[in-house]
């Protein structure tokens, strides 16, 4: 293992692998990133790994329209099918103040060039043909929104940087960060120290765990969220279906294996076990959305942390009260369709260049300030 590094990102998950491959594109060469257990072990290993667009708000329609634009690509740039495929997001509407807060959103979506609609019922059946129309009053559609596979994905952000000189050690635990003075000096791990003055916080459930080592506290907490799939039938829809009033979302993978989630009211805590009650919550969500998943089997369930902000909103930038301590952390579950475009910037942030897209809005002084990102359109 290196001894000296320019920068070292902990965590391997989408977004430390991917800020490394930005970071190395930008010709910092001297990279190292740490993973206490295998690369996407964490969050990103266990996602839903939706890609969309329809946010209520301008900084988060912006950030996601711009992940978008990367991921079309990505294939060709990394030289690694990642599965991207748009299908589409279904977003029901269940009541009157659902479909006005999605005629804003609509309206700011098209100002931005994101080509999202209201669709009518029978054009929801189109989409989707197995869908309840009784279930929702109306929903929006966006075709550029989709979903890719989150180990290829990240796997080939890794490989990427390693091509370009990026040390990926796993198996490989961070035990502590020493200072000299203010001076961030070294990263202490479970085999041996590196000596650095620069460090990104990419450690996802335990981000705060991380900052805790520089005696700082950063307002993250990992809750536990499900996800079950199914056997693989031949297929039925491509987009994902989605409400954010139920925070159901489902949708049919490449392979034919429906893929599902829901939000659920879960304490703070690093517990990723499974639960039958999950089961039975969903089961009567979903019924009355997709009636004829009743006979579809199921092939697994698995559990992992959604690591939320009291804003629900990621934390990026460099800590204002240590000097060399990024942090790239906090997305509320969207961290796997935001990763594209928060590794770009965090990366030009990092190496002092101009940012392509200002992120101050995500700076950590906003929870002093009282300057919270209240999103209206997203599954807690």
């Amino acid at each position: 293992m290196v001894r000296t590094a320019d920068i070292v990102i902990i965590g391997a998950g989408i977004i430390g692998s991917a800020t490394a491959y930005e970071l190395a594109k930008l010709g910092i060469k001297n990279i190292v990133v740490l993973e206490k257990s295998y690369v996407s072990s964490g969050s990103t290993g266990r996602c839903g790994a939706g890609v969309r667009q329809q946010w209520g708000l301008e900084f988060n329609a912006i950030l996601a329209k711009k992940s978008v634009e990367i991921f079309e690509t990505l294939t060709d740039e990394l030289m690694m099918d990642i599965e991207f495929r748009q299908g589409g997001y279904l977003v029901l509407a269940h009541d009157e103040i659902q479909v006005n807060q999605f005629r804003k959103n609509i309206a700011l979506q098209n100002r931005l060039g994101i080509p999202s609609r209201f669709v009518s019922k029978e054009e929801s059946v189109e989409i989707c043909p197995p869908i309840n129309t009784d279930a929702f009053v109306s929903a929006t559609y966006c075709p550029t929104d989709g979903h890719a596979n989150p180990f290829l994905t990240n796997f080939a952000y890794q490989r990427g940087a390693e091509r370009l000189g990026v040390k990926f050690y796993r198996n490989t635990e961070v035990i502590g960060i020493e200072k000299s003075g203010e001076k961030i000096v070294s990263v202490k791990t479970d085999r041996g120290d590196i000596s650095t003055q620069v460090i990104l916080n990419a450690a996802g459930p335990w981000s705060a765990e991380v900052a805790q080592m520089l005696n700082l506290e950063i307002p993250t907490k990992p809750d536990r969220h499900q996800i079950l799939i199914t056997e693989p039938l031949a297929p039925v829809f491509e987009t994902m279906v989605i409400s954010f009033q139920t925070g159901i979302y489902v949708q049919q993978v490449p392979h034919g294996s429906f893929i599902l989630g829901i939000s659920e009211i879960e304490e703070s805590s690093h517990n990723i076990k499974s639960s039958w009650q999950f089961l039975e919550h969903i089961t009567h969500i979903l019924l009355e959305i997709l009636p004829f998943m009743r006979d579809v089997r199921i092939v697994r369930q698995w559990a992992g942390s959604y690591v939320k902000t009291p804003d629900a909103a990621p934390i990026l930038g460099e800590h204002p009260e240590q000097p060399g301590f990024f942090m790239a952390v906090g997305f509320s579950g969207h961290g796997f369709m935001l990763a594209p475009m928060t590794a770009r910037v965090t990366a030009q942030i990092i190496a002092g260049v101009k940012p392509d897209l200002d992120i101050s809005p995500l700076f950590i002084e906003r929870f002093k300030m009282d300057k919270l990102i209240i999103e209206p359109s997203v599954v807690g």
